[in-house]
């Protein structure tokens, strides 16, 4: 199991009252969801590892080099030429809490990885097409992950939280493909292709002007590849495209000729686990646990967690 780390503990701060508060009234709304979060993915889903993903650089130069718009309305008072590197505006009751969240899954026994100048996002991309042994779930809100999906062996799934854990959705290739009208054989894959024809504007991506969802994915679908669907927009006797949709493509040259790195989840970050990824029956350091239980009144969350550990 992989989790988005950041993804969830931003759905429990939003989705848990501040009033939930440590007895000298510090918010730790997003540690109680977090913990509880973990405990309930751990209890229904069972892995024997797992693996909490980390945003070392939530917006790393290599995409923000390819496209500068990538993620640049997030940050703080920047314009869309803002640089990367610049920290995510964080709520500043969110922020204290993040630290202490890795200090629970710490002394849990719970592997965190990350990898210098990349996003949670290639973290588990990388994680997930390395994995020789175990079938892997990713748990995200984030949409791009549908790209990881697929049938191999190990199979590779998707956990999409983006309504909330209650509302999960386990997606394989045939759900997305289901989803979004992409070709079952290739879905990931085609799922960020049509993401790049579409754009997101939540991650600052343009997209194609006048081409939306569904003439994205039907586009993606008539070819096997992105190098044959960008060949394809320069020949004009290439009947797969119209001539309506190939005039909008040859305006967005530009942006078609950089968005794929920015789009497409790197499978080959150096990634680095601060222990192994076993999946512990029981607290690794159950002092400290019960200390931090103690000090930040999270100690309902803390027997959850310690409870779903044990079965």
């Amino acid at each position: 199991m992989l989790l988005d780390a950041a993804s969830l503990y931003f759905r429990a701060y939003y989705g848990v009252p501040e009033s939930v508060t440590a007895p000298d009234g510090t918010p730790v709304n997003a540690v109680r969801g977090f913990t509880d979060m973990v405990s309930r993915l751990v209890t229904e889903h069972r892995p024997t590892r797992l693996v909490a993903c980390l945003d070392l650089d939530w917006r790393p130069a290599f995409r923000v080099d390819a496209l500068p718009t990538y993620k640049a309305h997030r940050v703080p008072g920047e314009p869309d030429t803002a640089p990367a590197g610049v920290p995510e505006e964080v709520p500043d009751t969110l922020a204290p809490q993040v630290p202490l969240i890795l200090e629970v899954l710490e002394a849990a026994g719970i592997a965190t990885g990350g990898a210098e100048g990349y996003e949670a996002d290639d973290v588990i991309g990388t994680l997930a097409a390395t994995e020789k042994t175990d079938h892997v779930l990713a748990v995200s809100g984030d949409r791009d992950l549908m790209q990881i999906v697929g049938d191999g062996d190990p199979a590779v799934r998707l956990l999409y939280v983006g309504r909330g854990l209650a509302k999960a959705e386990l997606l394989g290739p045939a759900e997305v493909a289901a989803k979004y009208g992409v070709p079952v054989g290739r879905a990931g894959e085609a799922y960020a292709e049509m993401a790049m024809l579409r754009g997101d504007p939540s991650d600052g991506l343009p997209g194609v002007p006048g081409v939306g969802a569904k003439t994205a994915a039907t586009l993606v679908g008539r070819f096997d590849s992105w190098a044959e669907l960008r060949a394809a927009i320069e020949d004009r006797s290439d009947n797969r495209i119209s001539a309506t949709v190939r005039t909008k493509l040859v305006a967005a040259a530009p942006y078609l000729a950089v968005v794929e790195p920015v789009v497409r989840v790197a499978v080959d970050a150096d990634v680095h686990l601060d222990r192994p990824d076993a999946l512990p029956t029981e607290p690794v350091d159950p002092d400290r646990l019960d200390a931090l239980a103690e000090r930040w009144g999270i100690g309902s969350s803390v027997e959850r967690l310690r409870a779903a550990l044990a079965r």
